[in-house]
């Protein structure tokens, strides 16, 4: 062979040297750019792990239980370590050293002596097993909750994968409920026999079982309210009655002016007129009133009540005190200030206005009225209701606390004029004549005769208890008659009314005044205003009733 052909066939050698090392180094780099994957004798391929400097294999910033996008992965144009070694078994790198060419080592030599830019450090791996999985690109997901499951449990995050796929291949298949066509509606009872017997008796044994715990809880409050109320009871602060139901009370309508001493008040109303007193009204309402003349009246009722309730817890028939006056609701404050403070039980009052009260009697069931008006007294008779005009005593006189004493007149008080109308038409000789011929015949009523029939039924109440002598209400009959001669007709006239009087005093025309201070009554009753003023000169409270002839006369 000639020089020539040598050479030529050095040169080829050489060139194919040098593209083959080319193709090397170019595959060399693919391999370490997308996961190092080297092709040995163009038959078998070795997949090599990523390491660090140190010859430790760098996991995969993707794995297949961590796929959450916050880790960033490597990007291709970050610079990567050339003098990155692979660490291999000693059988792969012989196998892989050996089948090399000359020129290759040489190659791959010069390569490796090449100084190698400096590298950022790497986050410290623990090292990965040659053969582990290799690494995957992060998937994309639809929701957060299947990437929470995905992380706390992948075993059982894949096993309902498998449950899903397997579930969507073989579909359950669906059941056929029956319909019940609609119907039209039906009363309980008809639609009774469809139940089940059984439930209808546990229903049934359930009800009285439920209807005797609710009786228990009942009975329970009942105790329980009765014991609150025993004890409130015995509190004294606490011990306010209740009025009675007015259908079944005694009502006693008081006015103002009778009530409480209101001279002051009146005067300036007649004399200044209605807007000064009303002023006077209201800059004074925190002043407390002095007591009027049926003040001590209606504080013996008040104790008569006390009796009652000691004897009869539950009774009904006692005496209900109403305010009736025309003031105008802006001086009720005073009067409530009062009344709280002398202690009264009246929880009833009629502010009218200025309008007369008159009209609202026989609305409140009203069986006596005391007023300081004669005018209305006056109005309150032609309308049938008891009344009286109020009229204080002249001097101060002792009272009894404990005992409620009420004297009556008995002509035009608690019997009719009749006899007044003989005596002053034919004289006293006839009108003697006349109650002797009528003494079996009762006299006619009174306008006081009602509230006498009250106080006897309360006085019976006591002496149904054995407590006649400590009975605390007393009544006197003080009437200018004689007894000899008309006195007999007034006692069966009480008989057949079925009264009885405590005292009868028969006085034959003899002044009165001296009598009734040895009475000391709360009230006097009267339809002469001459024993009136004879009364009241010895401190007597008296109380006018404008009816029969004398008013007449006296007009």
């Amino acid at each position: 062979m000639s020089q020539t052909s040598l050479k030529q066939k050095k040169k080829n050698e050489t060139g194919s040297r040098n593209s083959k090392d080319s193709l090397d180094t170019e595959k060399r780099k693919d391999s370490e750019k997308s996961g190092v994957r080297l092709s040995t004798q163009g038959s078998q391929e070795l997949s090599l792990p990523k390491t660090d400097s140190r010859g430790y294999v760098v996991r995969n910033q993707w794995s297949r239980t961590s796929r959450s996008p916050s880790t960033r992965a490597p990007s291709v144009e970050e610079p990567r370590s050339k003098n990155t070694s692979l660490k291999l078994p000693s059988s792969s790198t012989t196998s892989r050293t050996s089948s090399t060419s000359p020129s290759q080592q040489e190659s791959l030599k010069q390569l490796s002596e090449e100084p190698s830019p400096p590298t950022p450090p790497l986050p410290s791996t623990p090292p990965m097993p040659l053969d582990s999985h290799p690494p995957t690109p992060p998937e994309p997901f639809s929701s957060s909750r299947r990437s929470t499951k995905m992380h706390e449990n992948p075993e059982a995050w894949a096993h309902g994968i498998v449950r899903e796929i397997r579930d969507s291949r073989e579909p359950m298949p669906q059941r056929d409920y029956p319909r019940t066509p609609p119907t039209e509606w039906k009363a309980y009872t008809q639609r009774r026999s469809t139940y089940s017997s059984q439930l209808d008796q546990d229903c049934l044994s359930e009800l009285p079982r439920q209807h005797h715990q609710r009786e228990e809880e009942e009975d329970e409050d009942e105790a329980y309210w009765a014991s609150v109320k025993t004890l409130y009871e015995k509190i004294p602060s606490c011990s306010r009655p209740r009025p009675p139901k007015p259908k079944n009370a005694i009502t006693i309508a008081v006015s103002s002016r009778a009530l409480f001493n209101m001279v002051d008040g009146r005067k300036i109303y007649e004399e200044e007129g209605l807007e000064k007193y009303m002023e006077y009204q209201l800059n004074n309402e925190n002043v407390i009133l002095t007591p009027g003349p049926a003040f001590r009246f209606v504080k013996a009722l008040q104790h008569v009540n006390a009796r009652l309730r000691e004897l009869y817890p539950s009774e009904q028939d006692l005496f209900d005190i109403v305010l009736m006056t025309n003031n105008h609701a802006q001086v009720g404050v005073r009067l409530i200030n009062s009344v709280n403070h002398y202690g009264l039980l009246i929880d009833r009052f009629c502010l009218t206005g200025g309008k007369s009260p008159i009209g609202y009697l026989k609305a409140y069931l009203t069986n006596l009225y005391l007023s300081a008006d004669s005018e209305k007294v006056q109005e309150a008779i032609q309308e049938g209701i008891a009344s009286a005009t109020m009229f204080d005593g002249a001097k101060d006189m002792a009272y009894c606390d404990t005992q409620l004493r009420v004297a009556f007149d008995g002509d035009a008080v608690l019997f009719s004029d009749e006899s007044e109308h003989i005596a002053k038409e034919h004289g006293l000789d006839k009108f003697f004549q006349h109650e002797t011929l009528f003494e079996n015949k009762p006299l006619a009523q009174g306008p006081l005769k009602g509230f006498l029939e009250d106080l006897g039924r309360l006085q019976k109440k006591f002496y149904a208890k054995d407590e006649r002598l400590l009975c605390p209400i007393r009544t006197y009959l003080v009437t200018a008659r004689s007894a000899a001669s008309s006195g007999a007709r007034v006692l069966k006239t009480l008989r057949r009314w079925g009264l009885e009087i405590d005292e009868a005093l028969f006085l034959a025309g003899a002044p009165k005044g001296p009598i009734l201070v040895k009475i000391r009554p709360h009230i006097f009753f009267d339809d002469h205003m001459f024993h009136i003023e004879g009364a009241q000169k010895f401190g007597t409270i008296t109380a006018h009733v404008p009816y029969g002839i004398n008013q007449k006369m006296n007009n």
